[in-house]
């Protein structure tokens, strides 16, 4: 299941993911917390509610039998029975209503905890629907920025950006040996999602990948290289996708009026930072850029060796080792990288070197989501844990993405963790970073 975790922690989360929800819809009025109709978001009113249903479900309903707080509660939020397009015809009560339904099911959450340790069961209940709750709180974050609605305002931000925010770009790749690497996670890890067990043998090949992900500069290149106008560049599904969208730019960049780019991030327009990641690009806009500069997107076995995997025989080896994150088991801290909101925005590639994997590759956690070349499929084994449909039903119809970006919680991110979207997604603080061919 999991390890035993203290009552406290458990409590300080459920309350810390709240705090961070209440944050990405204050401000909202009415007309913006259901927004337009669109395959990739959510109406915000739907989404809050959800979230108090799933905690509900999965705790006081699933594991200690209560009936349910709303009688509609079903029939409004469950994710996987109610379709999309119809969650904005759905008769959802008013703002605050639906927080009065969270609070109470908040408070039941914490009165059931008792002890100074949470149960194993508990222990992992708690922590699955509180990141869940993290989850859906990035995808806040990819709404306000979706509809260019006003930055948010976090109580834990930092002030200011780190020292080293304008570090500047970071050349050159960091090389990786071969041999047996075991990829996705052991049951000795702290908390385990289900579609990362379990840690299984591959075989890789010696490889050299980026030590950093492509920043806007390169980026530019390949644009003004009339990257998005050579179809050599693209795979049959990518031009459908650019001829569909019209993309001939990553979509929030926009010419400044004395040449040059722009970019928006929520409702702020600025220059754009030569040195930070390349952000908002799909899977297709980063696989074209790999065919123009003659690399590639590392599989997702090859990038968690590089963000994982303990060097042997002087970096002549895989060893047997395996890190949690890049830098070691520590927990993720702001010399690390770049993680939940503190600066609100990305920072230069070459920002947080105390985060460095032992092959010396930079921010493979924090700053920006990175897209891998493999899709999303089940490791051998497989078989969904208490939320069944957390991994299963996307399966084959996704590529992974590794890493966390600048938004994400620290508290869920690791080295094994895998996201998973569509390669038409061009909403996600996503980038990617590259290999030698």
């Amino acid at each position: 299941m999991t390890r035993p975790v203290p009552v406290s922690y458990l409590v300080n989360i459920l309350r810390d993911s709240r705090a961070r929800t209440l944050e990405l819809i204050h401000g909202l009025d009415t007309a913006q917390l259901m927004g337009p109709r669109l395959d990739i978001v959510n109406p915000l009113l739907w989404e809050i509610g959800h979230l108090a249903w799933f905690h509900e479900v999965f705790i006081l309903r699933g594991r200690y039998g209560r009936a349910p707080l709303r009688a509609d509660a079903d029939s409004l939020y469950d994710s996987m029975k109610v379709a999309h397009d119809t969650r904005w015809d759905l008769p959802l009560p008013p703002l605050a209503e639906t927080l009065a339904y969270m609070e109470r099911v908040q408070e039941a959450l914490i009165a059931r905890l008792e002890g100074p340790v949470a149960s194993e069961e508990d222990s992992y209940l708690y922590q699955l629907t509180a990141f869940h709750e993290d989850m859906h709180t990035e995808a806040f974050a990819w709404t306000r920025q979706t509809f260019a609605h006003p930055t948010p305002a976090f109580a834990t931000a930092r002030p200011g950006p780190p020292a080293d925010a304008e570090a500047g770009a970071l050349a050159g790749d960091a090389a990786v040996a071969g041999g047996t690497f075991f990829l996705g996670s052991r049951p000795d890890d702290p908390f385990v999602f289900d579609n990362e067990k379990w840690a299984h043998p591959v075989e890789l090949a010696p490889f050299g990948i980026s030590r950093a992900p492509v920043t806007n500069t390169e980026f530019a290149a390949f644009v003004g290289d009339g990257g998005y106008r050579r179809r050599e560049l693209w795979d049959e599904e990518g031009w459908r996708w650019r001829e569909r969208a019209g993309a001939g730019h990553p979509v929030y960049w926009r010419r400044a009026a004395g040449g040059g780019w722009e970019v928006r991030l929520f409702d702020r327009v600025r220059p754009l930072p030569p040195h930070q990641p390349v952000v908002h690009v799909n899977w297709h806009e980063a696989s074209a850029y790999c065919r123009w500069a003659k690399r590639r997107l590392p599989t997702e076995a090859e990038w968690e060796a590089a963000a994982a995997a303990e060097p042997a025989g002087g970096g002549r080896a895989l060893g047997p080792g395996k890190r949690r994150f890049p830098w070691g088991e520590a927990v993720p801290g702001p010399r690390h990288a770049n993680l939940d909101g503190r600066w609100l925005g990305c920072v230069d590639v070459a920002a947080h070197p105390e985060g460095d994997s032992p092959w010396g590759a930079r921010q493979m956690i924090g700053n920006v989501w990175e897209w891998t070349a493999s899709n999303f499929l089940p490791y051998p084994g497989f078989a969904p844990d208490v939320y069944r449909d957390y991994s299963a039903p996307w399966f084959g119809s996704r590529k992974v993405l590794r890493g966390g970006a600048w938004i994400t919680r620290g508290r869920m991110i690791g080295n094994m963790y895998r996201n998973f979207f569509t390669p038409e997604r061009r909403d996600i603080f996503a980038g990617f970073r590259t290999c030698a061919p």
